[in-house]
């Protein structure tokens, strides 16, 4: 072992001790239960509760019908001890796509979705002490998906009933009322609709919102593909043709909830094309816009704060065209960090990583371990998995770990992708070790303070690795004498638990074996200020003045010393001392129309629009763009220096998106919508009083009028709908068929 592993295991040898809890789970007891019948789900309720619940469900289809049976199984101590609580369910079949619904605000709430069907319906198991009793609800209809909470107020529960009814409750499912017929796709207080009943009819959907539960609802988009939120954003996707193929869509972007919309400033794309929103926070939209053809490739593009304005950020940018598959992961342990893959030239995957949120990208720095120059890692994400790759778990990294990122790599020939190594960084990405051979399923405890990892397999296991280093170092303990089919791991939420539970099953297949690790045994001196350092983060050039200047500001951790062998907590909290940095080129974008060419800090105008004036839609207004091309990135908070001229100037055109139909938006409209009926028929009224006098003055008069000019003509004119054919045409469109694997379906991270 090198230094720190020996010195490590010394400290390790007297305090491994490992409580091992197994429970054994009859999926159906008067049958044989084969892993490919049955199914489990495990599920943490709550924060620190140590509440664990496992549903297990064993389905026999019978001609027309199905038949199943479902096990409950509760554990309050982590997962040491497990009772049945079948029954407090009352033996009822649970449907397995519906699971465990827990809330989101850690308030110890449970439903259970039960099939009664041969009662007459659905019921409800409404559980508000973490499982500890359940409250039977009849449904009045059969769901279509699972119960969704209200972020804000868990006891408000919507969902869509098989028929594509709306439905919603506001005590926590005891009574539900119908809010609406025909809904499409429901997100939060959002859905679409189509009174003609059908949700194939792409394009002709509303988008509808209710803030009141229900009570009244506004229309605040029309001829609606499809929608998605992301951030502060709400995304649209406008149809404006009606004929295949020269139907087109455009992306409408809102930032207040759907009153005022503007289009989104991006590349044309013809009906073969797609695009996708890659990720979205409060700040910022990365979208990938496909290349013509199917090359499997496209460009990434960044928003300005507003989610409209968007310039170019790396090109070929590897997407499958036959399903949203993309290897774009957003690294949650240090802020700006994104990792993706891109084809190059000659037809190879390539892993790409950016640090200040697009602004510039690179290849991955060569492996610690790595012997040959030459050498580069590839990183496997969804991309390597939708190829059947060995790759059993994606990049995993959380905001309480910081610096640290797992994830399955390969580095040289093809021979190595198949079978790929893990990988850590312990720095965000900029340089990256080998830490275990072969593929693996691992998780992040104590807050980054402990790894653990299972090998995966087909082979009977009885072995689990851990690493207090931050994966330098491994260590391994069998958890049981009599070794299992391992499928599956988990940790509680948050990754600041010392517990791990593995499921997976026996030789004969007949039961579930659940197995909890508790490692407080082992971690069991709490950690105090000695075990940490400090640490720079970003840090490449110590010696530089802007050292660690990413996104305007430096920031120092407090990090655990690698040697320390300690429990930080579940109250610890990451420490970190931002101090500001002056501005430089690093802080911006290329801006609208521009872009930099690989291994260039430069912005350079984008060819296609050289020449040409820089206009966008903005408000309803065209703007026109006057810049240097720069635009500082969203969030940074870089202070003086390099301060690029950009200036915006409103042209006074109109460039309202028709598609939207901005005048009949609202139900509460129709009475403004009724005054401007009767306006018009009063103009038209008074203009036959006057081509009547015309008329019999100058016709009858015996003169000829030679334009009889149409009073509502002159109303069409002065409200022309301007900036359509007047800016550069940047509108989104998509020829994907399928409704949720659509690029219209945005995988938001």
């Amino acid at each position: 072992y090198p230094v720190c592993c020996r010195l490590v295991l010394y400290r390790l040898v007297s305090a491994i001790k490992f409580i091992i809890i197994q429970h054994y789970t009859k999926v159906a007891s008067q049958l044989t239960c084969h892993k490919t019948m049955g199914s489990l789900s495990l599920a943490w309720v709550g924060d620190g509760s140590g509440v664990l619940l496992v549903l297990t469900t064993f389905q026999v289809p019978l001609f027309m019908m199905h038949f199943g049976q479902s096990n409950l199984y509760r554990s309050d101590d982590y997962g040491k001890t497990f009772k049945d609580v079948t029954h407090l369910i009352n033996h009822t079949f649970i449907h397995t796509e519906f699971g465990i619904a827990i809330s989101p605000d850690h308030s110890g709430k449970v439903i259970l979705t039960g099939d009664v069907s041969e009662m007459g319906g659905f019921k409800l198991f409404r559980s508000e002490d973490f499982g500890l009793t359940f409250v039977a609800t009849d449904l009045p209809f059969e769901p279509l998906i699972q119960m969704l909470y209200n972020p804000g107020d868990c006891n408000v529960l919507m969902t869509l009933s098989i028929t594509l009814d709306l439905w919603l409750s506001e005590d926590f499912g005891a009574t539900w009322r119908k809010l609406y017929d025909s809904v499409c796709l429901v997100r939060c207080i959002y859905f679409t609709t189509n009174h003609n009943g059908s949700c194939n009819d792409k394009g002709m959907l509303e988008l509808r919102k209710t803030a009141d539960y229900g009570r009244s609802f506004q229309t605040i988009a029309t001829r609606v593909y499809s929608f998605v939120l992301g951030g502060r954003f709400v995304f649209a996707s406008i149809m404006t043709g009606t004929m295949f193929p020269s139907s087109k869509r455009m992306i409408h972007v809102s930032v207040d909830g759907g009153e005022v919309w503007n289009m989104a400033q991006l590349p044309t794309v013809n009906h073969e094309q797609f695009y996708s929103i890659l990720s979205a926070n409060q700040d910022m939209i990365f979208m990938h816009v496909d290349d013509p053809g199917d090359s499997g490739v496209g460009t990434v593009y960044v928003s300005d704060d507003r989610g409209t304005v968007f310039s170019k950020s790396l090109e070929r940018h590897l997407y499958t065209t036959t399903g949203s598959d993309t290897d774009f992961t957003v690294v949650s342990s240090l802020r700006g960090v994104y990792l993706t893959s891109v084809l190059t030239e000659d037809g190879a995957v390539e892993t790409v990583i950016t640090f200040d949120q697009g602004a510039k990208w690179q290849t991955l720095r060569r492996p610690q371990s790595s012997q040959c120059d030459t050498d580069t890692l590839h990183i496997h994400a969804t991309y390597s998995t939708s190829m059947k790759l060995n790759v059993p778990m994606l990049p995993l990294s959380q905001p309480n770990a910081v610096g640290l990122i797992l994830a399955h790599g390969s580095i040289g020939d093809a021979e190595s992708a198949l079978s790929p190594d893990i990988y850590v960084s312990d720095d965000g990405g900029y340089s990256w070790f080998l830490a275990l051979k072969g593929p693996h399923h691992y998780a992040i405890l104590d807050s980054g303070g402990l790894l653990v990892a299972m090998e995966h397999t087909n082979l009977p296991v009885n072995q689990i690795k851990f690493s207090t280093d931050e994966g330098q170092c491994w260590h391994t303990y069998n958890f049981t004498n009599d070794p299992f089919h391992f499928s599956g791991m988990d940790s509680e939420p948050g990754s600041r638990s010392m517990n791990v539970s593995l499921w997976g099953y026996r030789n004969d297949y007949s039961k579930w074996v659940v197995i909890t690790i508790d490692f407080r045994k082992l971690l069991s001196r709490d950690c105090e200020y000695g075990d940490f350092v400090q640490w720079l983060s970003h840090s490449a050039d110590p010696s530089g003045s802007n050292d660690g200047c990413v996104l305007g500001y430096r920031e120092t951790f407090l990090r655990l010393r690698k040697d320390s062998v300690c429990w930080k907590g579940r109250d610890y909290v990451v420490t970190t001392q931002p101090s500001p940095c002056p501005c430089t080129a690093d802080d911006y974008h290329c801006d609208f129309g521009y872009y930099r060419p690989e291994n260039s800090s430069e912005c350079v105008e984008q060819e296609e629009l050289k020449g040409r004036p820089l206009e966008f839609c903005l408000n309803g207004t065209t703007e026109q763009l006057q810049t240097s091309g720069y635009r500082k990135i969203p969030g940074d908070q870089c202070e003086g220096g390099f301060q690029p001229e950009r200036t915006e100037t409103d042209l006074r055109r109109m460039c309202i998106s028709n598609a939207l139909h901005p005048n009949s938006l609202t139900e509460t409209s129709s009475s403004s919508t009724a005054v401007i009926v009767m306006v018009v028929i009063a103009m038209l009224l008074m203009s036959a009083v006057a081509g009547v006098w015309l008329v019999k003055k100058y016709v009858c008069g015996g003169r000829f009028l030679v334009h009889r000019y149409s009073v509502m003509r002159e109303h069409v004119e002065a409200n022309k709908i301007e900036g359509v054919d007047d800016v550069d045409p940047n509108y989104m469109e998509t020829g994907k068929a399928q409704y949720n694997e659509d690029s219209d379906q945005d995988l938001l991270e």
